[in-house]
């Protein structure tokens, strides 16, 4: 369909892959993207929670255990540099803490959260959203990116992307919109919708 290849030629980068995250089925990526959800689930433009999660990486706190190394000053700080400034204080208090709750309910690795979850999206929703600072709309946000890796999760639309369907004339239900990429596309497909429908 004409409409729904340019609409991911436009606009179907994952938020994961533009703060260079491969996504993968492996405990250090999924992480990465828990660290991501965290930054992007507050009242703060996707662009600098983005530049933020890229300037976390770059200082090396790509794991649970190097978040937990580092000092609540030294995240601030590199907040400070992606200019994620409103909320860098208590963002930088979150990340330790869901760091630490990662490691004392499921070891540090993610996929036991899905194991968890067994194979239910909604249930997979609560779970995340057990998480410091990151709440149901958070949670959203990681099961649209997580469905690239996790395909129990497909078809994952929520409310913002089903709102980005409406605006490029494009069924809102999740399953027809299924039909119209390959299962593997579907959360490009999700990213893009949620970007066409913040366009005014």
């Amino acid at each position: 369909m004409r409409r729904v290849d340019e609409l991911l030629a436009e606009h179907g980068t994952t938020f994961a892959e533009e703060a260079g995250i491969k996504l993968a089925d492996k405990p250090q990526p999924l992480y990465r993207l828990l660290v991501l959800t965290t930054l992007l689930s507050t009242r703060i433009s996707s662009d600098i929670a983005v530049a933020a999660a890229r300037e976390l990486s770059r200082s090396g706190w790509r794991s649970p255990q190097a978040m937990r190394d580092s000092t609540w000053q030294q995240r601030v700080d590199a907040l400070g540099r992606a200019h994620y400034v409103r909320y860098d204080e208590s963002t930088s208090q979150h990340l330790g803490e869901g760091a630490d709750f990662l490691r004392d309910r499921y070891g540090d690795d993610l996929r036991r959260m899905a194991d968890a979850a067994d194979g239910d999206s909604r249930r997979l929703e609560k779970l995340i959203a057990e998480f410091p600072r990151i709440g149901p709309t958070g949670a959203q946000i990681f099961c649209r990116e997580a469905q690239a890796v996790w395909p129990w999760l497909r078809p994952y639309f929520d409310r913002k992307a089903l709102d980005g369907a409406k605006k490029a004339g494009l069924p809102a239900d999740p399953k027809r919109l299924a039909k119209l990429v390959p299962g593997d596309d579907s959360a490009r497909l999700a990213a893009a919708l949620v970007r066409r429908g913040l366009q005014r």
